[in-house]
């Protein structure tokens, strides 16, 4: 029973250094095996026998293949790896620009007020059809209720 006790003394530190090492590897591995067999079915290049082919490989032996898979295709995977972060980034990008712009069909009160007074200007609408647009672009209504026909809401319709 005191042998169990003592299992410290048992393990050297030396020992516990290789294990914390063979479990890296181990995880590293893993982590080599799970990203090549992503690839594997990310490859639009690859028709559907050669991916099975490379798959049964890589699960059938999994040491040899994903050695055999790096070494024949790893230039590749590189690339596919760079383009996917690229198209993610602009995906990003684009979704920021639109989002900062507050959407591609919104416009400003302002912009909608000069297009008003232009119109204005030019005599394609009169002064009363002016004043209530104009009533209608300063109230707090959202730009999709606004754009309707008909009355304009008066504060007691709210």
């Amino acid at each position: 029973m005191s042998a169990h006790t003592y299992l410290a003394y048992d393990y050297p530190l030396l020992s516990a250094f290789w294990t914390m090492l063979w479990l890296f590897l181990w995880i590293m591995w893993l982590v080599l095996l799970f990203r090549v067999i992503v690839d594997i079915f990310r490859d639009d290049s690859m028709g559907g026998w050669a991916k099975a082919g490379w798959l049964a490989l890589c699960i059938v032996v999994p040491f040899l293949g994903v050695l055999v898979y790096v070494i024949a295709r790893g230039k590749g995977m590189g690339q596919r790896e760079i383009a996917q972060a690229r198209d993610q980034q602009k995906a990003f990008e684009s979704y920021i620009r639109q989002t900062a712009k507050g959407g591609p069909a919104q416009t400003s009160s302002v912009d909608e007020l000069a297009r008003l007074s232009e119109m204005k200007s030019r005599g394609d609408i009169s002064d009363e059809e002016f004043r209530k647009a104009k009533a209608l672009v300063l109230s707090d209504y959202p730009p999709a209720e606004r754009t309707g026909s008909g009355s304009v809401p008066t504060a007691h319709g709210r």
